[in-house]
């Protein structure tokens, strides 16, 4: 399908044909009293590739993009991942599928023991864009909202907090459009159209609709959000401004289920320095989950009590199942190839955090390397210090952990 499209429209217009290999390492220990370390010791080293082919054709107002990508993954924890129930993708995140979306553009070469190989395809879409109005059909991404670590509002894919390579967010098929008003305000619409789990049909019940305005109101921003998700009633309000040299950003969002209704808020502060002779650039955040655990029992049979919450975690809409939550991070730029970004991602409920250090080193022009130090913080029975399961003395917890990834771009 992707050369079949690509030879549709290389003969007019501009093409751009690009892409990358990733290489990435990632090696997590487990304390004694991890239920992960009674299945594959005290700890795994997994090894992973990705090649990722991208296309962009324009052709006057038409425009046309297509991504391909090989994945590949080796290592404990592919085998691991696949023995654990539901769920377990929070703390073992495996390599796309198409499952819910509405075309399966994904074909697994191999996945059995240790290894998991597919391929696939992640951005297909046509665009018309006008003046004004901007309609794009086919596998693409909608990022919306105001947070940083934590996105209330980003309805579709959003990133982990803790992710450490967030280049490309994952496409869906979806039709979106925008149209943008003479005082520079504008409005989008997205309809994301799922498939159901449990008999792969088309679900309207498993989709989103969702319309954003986004408009200025003096100096600062504001975005309003109404919207249908998996059958859930959503309203949000955003908004930023820039007070001084800082910008303050914050999103609301209430959820109507069929059980309750939940309100998220995140609020986050950003300012850039210099200091010690480097520039710096740092973030400070707050999150309220509403999804959450009012109490800070977090074993499988408390979540079981909580099936909103599940819900949100199993199809990745949410990360995190407390309810307060305090992010900071500070990039310091090293040399101009060279930054350095501690952070630090805590539950304020338990108190329990995961401590990051990431850096980031340009090789070349073409080639990066990309590294992290994780560290879990925090007591037993608590989020990220390990969750009780009930048994005595057995948690899902890990330790400390490492990322490192060469990238090579063409």
């Amino acid at each position: 399908l992707f050369l079949l499209s690509a030879a549709a429209v290389a003969d007019s217009g501009s093409t751009e044909i690009g892409g990358h290999t990733k290489f990435r390492l990632t090696s997590q220990a487990y304390p004694e009293q991890s239920v992960f370390r009674d299945l594959v010791g005290s700890s795994t080293l997994d090894v992973g590739g990705d090649l990722r082919l991208n296309l962009r054709s324009d052709h006057g107002r038409w425009s046309f993009d297509a991504a391909y990508q090989l994945l590949a993954l080796h290592g404990d924890s592919v085998e691991l991942g696949r023995l654990l129930p539901g769920g377990a993708d929070l703390f073992f995140p495996g390599l796309p599928d198409d499952d819910r979306r509405l075309f399966d553009l994904t074909d697994v070469i191999e996945d059995d023991g240790k290894t998991a190989i597919l391929h696939r395809i992640d951005r297909l879409s046509l665009a018309y864009a006008s003046e004004k109005a901007v309609i794009r059909l086919g596998r693409q991404v909608l990022s919306w909202g105001n947070g940083l670590f934590y996105a209330p509002m980003d309805l579709v894919n959003p990133f982990d907090p803790a992710a450490v390579d967030t280049e490309y967010k994952v496409g869906d098929d979806m039709l979106y459009l925008q149209y943008l008003f003479d005082t520079g305000n504008d409005v989008q619409f997205a309809y994301v159209a799922r498939r159901n789990l449990l008999d792969g049909d088309f679900d309207a019940g498993e989709s989103t609709a969702a319309i954003k305005y986004h408009g200025f109101v003096g100096e600062a921003e504001l975005d309003l959000l109404l919207a249908d998700n998996y059958g859930d009633s959503v309203l949000g309000i955003g908004a930023g401004k820039s007070i001084g040299g800082a910008v303050l950003r914050g999103d609301i969002v209430a959820t109507r289920s069929s059980d309750d209704t939940y309100v998220q808020l995140v609020t986050n502060l950003t300012y850039s320095w210099n200091g010690f002779g480097r520039n710096m650039s740092g973030a400070i955040e707050y999150f309220f989950n509403g999804f959450g655990q009012r109490s800070d029992a977090y074993s499988p049979p408390d979540l079981a009590g909580n099936p909103d919450l599940v819900k949100r975690i199993t199809r990745g809409e949410l990360f995190s199942i407390g309810r307060h939550y305090l992010a900071g991070s500070v990039m310091i730029e090293m040399t101009p190839l060279w930054t350095l970004t501690p952070t630090v991602l805590t539950n304020l409920s338990d108190p329990s955090g995961l401590l990051q250090l990431v850096t980031n080193y340009s090789l070349s022009d073409n080639m990066t390397l990309l590294a992290s130090v994780n560290v879990p913080l925090g007591a037993k029975g608590t989020e990220f210090g390990g969750i009780a399961t009930g048994e005595p003395n057995r948690y899902l917890s890990g330790g400390a952990g490492v990322f490192a990834q060469f990238a090579w771009y063409f």
